[in-house]
């Protein structure tokens, strides 16, 4: 068990003999099923000329597998209620669905038929296909999006060339037009193998039929023993200032910042995440009320943390040009805030305030099924730490000021 008492203990937490870790956890709140799976496969895995592969595949689990047709994956779950979607980032991709509770061995059915038999339905065609539409959502979500190259662009200067968080995740248009259906092929029978999975199932179920349907369905895949090794995300020099201009269609200018913080699991990265609260976080943050409300030099505000599984975390903030303001005194207000927080620390009432928005944000998380088996394969795929899920509220209330 991952804690003395609490929810935290109520976690049932075992492994398949071919690796598969399952974690289950009884929520009666509601009548559903939170079914979610994170493979520890993200941009950071993927090799030099080979990028944009982990997102290919978050696209490519949903065409079909030997007895799911293509689009049958998210038709049926819809049919009976539920909905499922996926997402990919540096350190993982991972799969979720929500169903009412009495048809969560359906998601696990179709979940353990497409990690055994994607490559049954990965033909030429299908990789065609998938690749143009990861080319579209580029189009749509960063070439033709306002200021949708910013993140891009942060990531490059803050992660230096060579470094495993340096390309984006969406990867190189012209590294997914290279890749053959061998490579992609590769890239799957690699990293999509039980022993690399965390399955976690939340909600108003009966855990004992829940083991029993995973072993079922998921005890016959064959674990992948060369899995290998996740990349070294040591960093090892500081930053450094740097910058960069960027001319674009955008009518307003923006200011983009980032900071290197620490990853996840550091004990100082909630210190960080609640200075951002303070600095960025709305209406009564002091960056609103400094730039927008009484400089005026900025439209909005913001700054928020990435956290990563190693290297360094990410603070990022953007603030949009008033028109008619100067973008030196932009980022002069911009960095004075920061600086003046460092000098000077929050005060009683900026950390109450903050320190409730956390606390908000995170109960809000574990009364939701999905949420909540989200977070807990995340901290057991990254941290090894399922029950730091239930820990998130406490370890926020230690910060000081």
């Amino acid at each position: 068990m991952t804690a003395s008492g609490g929810p935290a203990a109520q976690l049932r937490d075992q492994r398949l003999a071919n690796g598969l870790r399952l974690i289950t956890y009884v929520d009666r709140t509601t009548p559903v099923a939170a079914v979610n799976i994170w493979y520890h496969v993200g941009s950071k895995d993927e090799r030099p000329g080979r990028t944009g592969f982990a997102h290919l595949f978050e696209h490519l689990m949903f065409q079909g597998s030997e007895n799911v047709t293509k689009a049958e994956h998210l038709s049926l779950l819809e049919s009976i209620g539920g909905s499922a979607n996926a997402t990919t980032w540096l350190d993982r991709t991972n799969y979720f669905a929500v169903v009412p509770a009495e048809w969560v061995e359906l998601v696990l059915w179709m979940e353990a038929d497409r990690l055994r038999t994607l490559l049954v339905g990965l033909d030429q065609e299908n990789l065609d296909n998938q690749r143009d539409v990861v080319k579209n959502e580029k189009r749509s979500s960063y070439d033709n999006q306002p200021y949708g190259g910013a993140y891009i662009e942060l990531f490059a200067m803050a992660f230096p060339k060579g470094h495993p968080y340096h390309h984006p995740t969406i990867g190189s248009m012209e590294d997914l037009d290279a890749a053959s259906l061998h490579d992609v092929r590769e890239f799957f029978s690699t990293w999509y193998a039980p022993n690399n999975a965390v399955l976690t199932v939340v909600g108003d179920i009966d855990e004992d039929a829940v083991h029993a349907a995973v072993e079922r369905w998921f005890g016959p895949i064959a674990a992948n023993p060369a899995l290998p090794a996740h990349p070294d995300l040591e960093l090892k020099a500081p930053l450094g200032p740097t910058r960069k201009t960027i001319r674009d269609r955008v009518p307003d200018p923006r200011l983009h910042v980032a900071f290197r913080l620490p990853p996840l699991g550091d004990a100082s990265l909630a210190a960080a995440e609640v200075a951002c609260q303070i600095l960025g976080s709305g209406r009564g943050s002091r960056l609103h009320r400094r730039l927008v409300r009484d400089e005026q030099v900025a439209q909005d505000v913001s700054l928020d943390v990435l956290a990563f599984a190693g290297g360094a975390s990410l603070a990022v903030g953007a603030a949009t040009l008033r028109p008619g303001a100067s973008p030196e005194q932009l980022e002069r207000c911009y960095g004075e805030e920061l600086a003046r927080l460092a000098a000077e620390g929050p005060t009683a009432t900026e950390m109450e305030r903050a320190l409730a928005l956390i606390e908000s944000e995170e109960m809000a998380k574990l009364g939701d099924p999905e949420e909540l088996a989200d977070e807990i394969g995340g901290y057991a795929t990254l941290l090894d730490d399922p029950g730091r899920a239930f820990r998130e509220v406490e370890i926020f209330r230690a910060v000081t000021a």
